[in-house]
């Protein structure tokens, strides 16, 4: 009889560890699903259910430094926003948002391709307002690396053509997926929940207060940590971190939480929002009007420094 088969089942489990090491190391180094490269939005673009948005941080650079051919212009305040509050970028109507969308020429059907210049931070935004809306997401993918992508090997134009417009309907929001500052309030300055983890997503110095910016104050709310949702990304190409490198970054963050981001005005945040979930958190939550709603109040208290709380709240 040979003795390979007596071999082989020797060697089994430690190629079975080695296989299942491998996978881990595959899975830590993949991009999610919902990133593409510029070859494949390439090959669909004249695809008519295909729908490219464009979210720039400066919405003029659409007509003079030009757009990927087909794209609509996204105006990222007015179209992304609640233009009636006073906290400028609460969320939307589901009826607002939903006639933005028709008016882009968004169907039910339609295959949304979302690219912004500012390394998926403005992109975030718009993928989270869709899956707050109930549209399949299975039908939703972000140009990683944005307009710097697109450009290593293809061109922008200025011209632009009108869309029919489109029928999608969206359902109502899903309020599981965001806290209002009276949640956070409750749960993490007041109840000191363990169980919920409030994270900051700005620049360092907006968090503990050294730079005041687009704000009355500088600080932040009490309890919450700092990951800079930005510094996940690459600046030169725009693009993704790998996942383990995200990860790490959130490593002292504990999955079975209840996750709340916010930041200024809803980018950072929806940013932070999405690096959790591609990890793999089950309940994270984004702030609705963030920073703008509970800064402007002028009467609910702030940290300032680098810890998440100060002297104040350490009886």
């Amino acid at each position: 009889m040979s003795m390979y088969p007596n071999l082989l089942a020797a060697k089994a489990p430690a190629l079975l560890l080695a296989g299942l090491l491998i996978l881990a190391a595959n899975l830590a180094h993949a991009a999610p699903d919902f990133l593409v490269d510029a070859g494949w939005l390439e090959s669909r673009l004249k695809d008519p259910k295909t729908v490219v948005l464009e979210v720039r941080y400066f919405p003029h650079r659409y007509a003079t430094v030009g757009h990927i051919p087909g794209a609509v212009q996204v105006a990222r305040f007015k179209d992304l926003g609640d233009n009636d509050s006073p906290v400028l970028m609460r969320l939307p109507a589901r009826e607002v948002f939903q006639a933005t969308l028709r008016r882009w020429g968004v169907n039910d059907d339609s295959t949304l391709v979302l690219y912004d210049d500012s390394r998926s931070v403005l992109a975030a935004r718009l993928y989270f307002l869709l899956d707050y809306y109930g549209f399949d997401m299975n039908r939703v993918k972000i140009l990683d690396g944005g307009t710097v992508e697109w450009t290593a090997f293809n061109e922008l134009t200025k011209e632009t053509a009108p869309r029919k417009p489109g029928k999608v309907t969206l359902k109502p929001g899903n309020r599981a997926m965001i806290a209002e500052w009276t949640e956070v309030y409750e749960r993490v300055v007041v109840g000191r929940d363990p169980q919920v983890v409030l994270i900051d997503s700005r620049p360092k110095d907006m968090y503990t207060g050294k730079l005041i910016r687009h704000s009355v104050q500088g600080g932040h709310i009490p309890g919450a940590v700092n990951v800079v949702s930005l510094d996940l990304t690459d600046a030169q190409s725009q693009k993704w971190l790998s996942l383990d490198q995200i990860a790490a970054a959130y490593k002292d963050i504990p999955k079975d939480a209840t996750i709340i981001t916010y930041c200024h005005d809803g980018f950072r945040s929806a940013l932070a929002w999405l690096q959790l979930k591609a990890l793999g958190y089950r309940n994270v939550r984004f702030m609705n009007g963030g920073w703008s709603q509970w800064d402007r109040s002028l009467t609910l208290p702030v940290v300032q420094g680098d810890k998440p709380f100060d002297e104040d709240f350490s009886l």
